[in-house]
């Protein structure tokens, strides 16, 4: 047997695959919650349920990941401040970089450069005024990252020096902008740097937990990370590029739904714990992100699946807004997983019931500490007096004030929870699962106690048929919320015009009034229904719950796959290493009337008075640029390169013929698994 073993890390669950690439048969499998205090325990149980003599046999290991996508979405991780060479603070500002890119102020300093668009003109600034100039503003970051006006033509000299700079004098890791992409919006390029950087201790973290885990168990294989293009990376390059992992599960799970589906357009809704994913394969391809990958808030230049990720999942909390249950972007561990774990839950919420005691703020949700801050100094005295009671285990909100003498009606918690320092315990649509009997993996005493709170806050009765029509209610949401999310897809892969800024005012409503008339008989004097003629394909553990019957208002196949709850494990050993490589070569004219050729290399751009001569150089740089990069992706041995030329042009409206440049291309494909 070839065996590969595949692990995918959610913000809920791990899973964990042994595949045999020779006859493509699924030999086991094995799902864990995640535990986000220490990556490895999940990892590790994960791994437990597979034959141990398949994890010490394995020739690879492939892993994808979720963690980088949530912590987009949740706004999490390190903290990153950029530099960019050769715009101005006032620049920065007239371009809203905060809102169109997720450049947040503050975090953001420029030098102001000059140079050449074409490369051949370099500039540095003073280095000591530099220096001087922003050391105190950098004190408190964990990482720096560097953005160079005209880095995709002149090498990025500036990127470069600040780079060995951060290291030398602030002892601060630096990513450069031009390792990522030659894009040539500079802000796109910085946000891309930007992100990287605080997506280090992220992804780090989980790399170093599964090679530990593989390790403890014999295995010696070497240790791949799928990208978010659905090729895949060594995984020493995913600690210095965690930023390419940001969609790595969506990725993972287009690659496993090619797998499940013999349809040529079908859609991937992959429901995990945090989010749901959408991604759409048409003619047998998977739509890619035409101009970079939009996320959180982020504007980024990384290529990747075209997937439409939004707040619903497994563990999205429910909550009452204005009296009804509702469903929020929060993420929270469901209080039957955590009850699981702290048996003591229920008795807290048991107290709370009988205190009667009801607030606008949601008294039964619970904290709990993830993991000690690095450092202390930053946080105030509520932070501090709830890091203090954590510690000796759970806090439910209603005792905060008790416990931790903390109003709540000034406590702010968020930034210990967007940094992942503590996390909270509510309900969710797991629990309700567990109380209809679609889900039995953990407490469900826990969920019925905190769903009867929910009642008595909205003064219904504590009855079995009180019960039922709140689990109805929330059901409801979460395919509403699934429904409308579907539709806003396929109408803008439909009408991409119409719908390039998301579907408005009037056809949301139209949306949700779809949903909530679906099966009526009677629909008044106006009566309209979506419909899709694609295939859905559910991939995750809560989707053949709640896919069905958002299928079957759309009139749509519903494709639910064997093993779909760890497809994501399986997707991961599907991806190859693929390498594009692009070299450009534009033109200019020159004083004497003649055309000269400039081609922008990585190493910088080189004049030639002949477009054959520049073509070599193009075609030498590419294919380097081409077998180094495959190579730091983990391929060995003997690489084959396809390496051509892309001459652009165009005609006038006269019926002239233009040339508008060329470009030499270089490609790499290395399949590691069967």
């Amino acid at each position: 047997m070839k065996i590969g073993i595949g692990i995918d890390t959610g913000g809920t669950c791990t899973d964990a695959v042994a595949y045999d690439f020779e006859t493509g048969t699924f030999l086991a499998k094995g799902k864990s919650l995640t535990t986000r205090e220490n990556l490895s325990i999940g990892i590790g149980k994960a791994l437990d349920m597979l034959p141990q003599e398949h994890i010490r046999d394995a020739l690879m290991v492939s892993l994808s990941t979720t963690l980088a996508t949530n912590a987009c979405l949740e706004d999490k991780g390190g903290r990153a401040k950029l530099m960019i060479f050769g715009l101005t603070d006032e620049l920065i500002t007239r371009f809203d970089a905060e809102v169109k890119y997720g450049l947040k102020s503050g975090y953001v300093r420029c030098v102001d450069t000059t140079g050449s668009a074409d490369g051949l003109t370099v500039t540095e600034p003073d280095w000591e005024s530099v220096v001087s100039e922003h050391g105190e503003w950098l004190r408190d970051a964990d990482a720096l990252s560097a953005a160079e006006l005209y880095s995709m033509n002149n090498g990025a000299p500036c990127e470069n020096r600040i780079k060995k700079m951060a290291g030398e004098i602030f002892g601060l890791p630096c990513v450069c902008a031009s390792e990522f992409t030659n894009e040539l919006d500079v802000l796109v390029r910085g946000a891309t740097a930007m992100l990287n950087a605080r997506m280090f201790p992220i992804v780090n973290e989980f790399v170093e937990a599964a090679i530990s885990d593989f390790k403890k168990r014999g295995c010696r294989a070497p240790v791949m990370v799928v990208r978010s293009d659905g090729s895949m990376m060594s995984s020493d390059l995913s600690r210095s590029r965690p930023v390419e992992t940001i969609l790595s599960g969506p990725a993972a799970s287009v690659l496993a739904g090619k797998t499940f589906c013999e349809e040529k357009d079908y859609v991937i809704v992959d429901m995990g714990g945090t989010t749901t994913d959408i991604s759409v394969v048409r003619g047998g391809r998977p739509v890619m992100a035409r101009d970079g990958i939009q996320i959180g808030g982020w504007k980024t230049a990384v290529k990747g699946v075209h997937v439409s990720p939004f707040a619903l999942g497994g563990d999205t909390t429910v909550r009452l807004v204005n009296g009804k249950p509702q469903l929020t972007k929060r993420r929270a561990t469901s209080m039957c997983s955590a009850a699981k774990r702290w048996p003591e839950i229920k008795q807290m919420l048991i107290n709370l019931i009988y205190s009667k005691h009801v607030n606008r703020f949601p008294l039964h949700e619970i904290f709990y500490l993830v993991r000690e801050p690095a450092e202390q100094k930053s946080y105030d005295r509520d932070e501090l007096a709830l890091l203090d009671v954590l510690r000796d285990g759970p806090c439910i909100l209603e005792k905060l004030q008790e416990k931790a003498g903390i109003d709540l009606y000034h406590f702010n918690g968020e930034r210990l929870e967007a940094e992942g320092v503590i996390m909270r315990c509510g309900l969710t649509p797991t629990d309700f699962m567990h109380l209809r009997g679609d889900y039995n993996e953990y407490d469900k005493e826990a969920s019925q106690l905190a769903a009867q709170y929910l009642l008595f806050s909205m003064k219904r009765e504590n009855t079995p048929e009180e019960l039922e029509a709140l689990v109805d209610e929330v059901y409801d949401l979460v395919g509403g919320q699934m429904y409308e999310n579907l539709l806003r897809v396929m109408l803008s892969r439909q009408y991409p015009e119409m719908f390039k800024d998301g579907a408005d005012a009037q056809t949301e409503y139209l949306i949700r009034q779809a949903w909530a008339q679906r099966g009526a008989e009677e629909q008044g004097f106006f009566k309209h229904a979506f419909g899709s003629g694609a295939a859905l394909v559910g991939i995750g553990a809560p989707t053949h719950v709640f896919l069905p019957a958002v299928a079957k208002a759309l009139g749509a196949q519903c494709i639910l796959p064997e093993n779909a709850e760890v497809a994501n494990a399986l997707g991961a050993l599907m991806a190859d290493i693929d390498v594009v490589s692009r070299v450009e070569i534009s033109q200019r004219l020159a004083s004497n009337g003649g055309m000269y050729y400039i081609a922008h290399a990585p190493a910088g751009s080189k004049r030639f008075d002949n477009l054959n001569d520049a073509i070599e150089m193009a075609k030498a740089a590419s294919a380097e640029a081409a077998v180094k990069e495959a190579r730091s992706r983990g391929a060995a041995g003997k690489i084959d390169v396809n390496t051509y030329v892309e001459k652009n042009r165009a005609t006038t409206e006269w019926g002239a013929d233009v040339s508008l440049g060329s470009a030499v291309i270089s490609e790499v494909t290395v399949r590691l698994g069967g």
